[in-house]
């Protein structure tokens, strides 16, 4: 009975590894595809792409509300105020010459700059340090704990990221109205 449960307890890691490296390429494939593609509504889309990705990881996380949220609030808002403003701005759709600054080198050399700062302040901020995984112990679900969390440790970043919301939906509302 040990050796099944311990070969069923591997074969999940082997599969979840599997689908994490999966998601996580398809998220690298579609963030690079964003940022280079030169038509903004496939922007868009490749941005759809890594959010639902992001959806996925949550749930190989086991965080299903979270999953659940980043599929309605980010993919179903965000993603469609995206594609509001660009229509109400009348921005250009197709695949204009005049979009790109050729900067590339300059922005990726910043970029990569920028990574190993992020990577070298990380390692040094969180050496030696290891993460305790609070396990649920009633059996049920982790949504409680997540809206804890949320509404109590994590409140200023919450209503912040609101305001910013708010923002580029009013600053989208601006633009579209200077006729």
């Amino acid at each position: 009975m040990g050796g099944s449960h311990l070969a069923l307890v591997h074969g999940l890691n082997v599969a979840q590894q599997i689908a994490f490296f999966a998601l996580a390429g398809a998220m690298v494939l579609s963030a690079l595809r964003m940022v280079t593609t030169k038509n903004l509504v496939h922007a868009a889309l490749y941005l759809t792409v890594v959010l639902a990705g992001a959806a996925g990881l949550y749930i190989l996380l086991a965080a299903e509300f979270i999953a659940v949220t980043q599929v309605l609030v980010y993919i179903g808002a965000i993603v469609v105020l995206m594609l509001f403003g660009l229509f109400l701005t009348r921005a250009p759709l197709g695949t204009g010459q005049d979009l790109d600054n050729n900067q590339r080198w300059l922005a990726a050399i910043i970029a990569l700059f920028l990574f190993g700062v992020l990577g070298v302040t990380l390692q040094k901020g969180f050496k030696g340090t290891h993460v305790n995984a609070i396990p649920i112990t009633d059996g049920g679900s982790n949504t409680a704990a997540i809206g804890v969390s949320i509404f109590h440790d994590f409140v200023v970043p919450f209503e912040v990221a609101s305001i910013l919301l708010l923002a580029a939906l009013v600053g989208a509302v601006v633009i579209a109205r200077r006729d």
